[in-house]
């Protein structure tokens, strides 16, 4: 997996979160060249990424960026990552003007209520057809 972590970026989700699964509909609609990647939390490829990275396996409450040796959380993961999209969704990168302790507030308000204003799913979220291939768990064997 390391040499696919150098080539593409990979957006770490909570795939039980209508809110994140939303985001990750969001990411798709606005990368056509397909250049960011995808793993739920909960999946084999996601807790193998968390391990790889010394990250909390447990740590279900953030989006987590990967960046090449680059590991991004909360608004920082969503201003990162924004600079990989096209048309205005780019702008969310200005937000990096704001002091990340006020963004932070935000992003941890939201995380702690997701549930509750956006609803949970039974099980991860499945991919489209024509998206299979950018969702690590289901393009990655897990033998490497």
């Amino acid at each position: 997996m390391d040499i696919l972590m150098k080539e593409k970026p990979v957006l770490l989700f909570d795939g039980m979160c209508n809110l994140c699964n939303g985001w990750v509909n969001f990411i798709i609609g606005r990368d056509p060249e397909s250049r960011i990647r995808f793993a739920s939390l909960q999946s084999k490829a996601g807790r193998k990424l968390l391990n790889e990275y010394n990250l909390d396996p447990e740590k279900m409450d953030t989006v987590i960026f990967l960046d090449g040796e680059n590991v991004y959380e909360r608004s920082d993961a969503v201003i990162h990552l924004s600079r990989y999209l096209h048309g205005a969704a780019r702008f969310v990168s200005a937000a990096r003007f704001i002091p990340r302790s006020v963004r932070d507030g935000i992003y941890n308000l939201i995380a702690r209520n997701r549930y509750l204003w956006f609803g949970k799913r039974d099980s991860c979220r499945l991919p489209g057809p024509g998206d299979k291939e950018r969702f690590l768990e289901l393009s990655d064997d897990g033998n490497d």
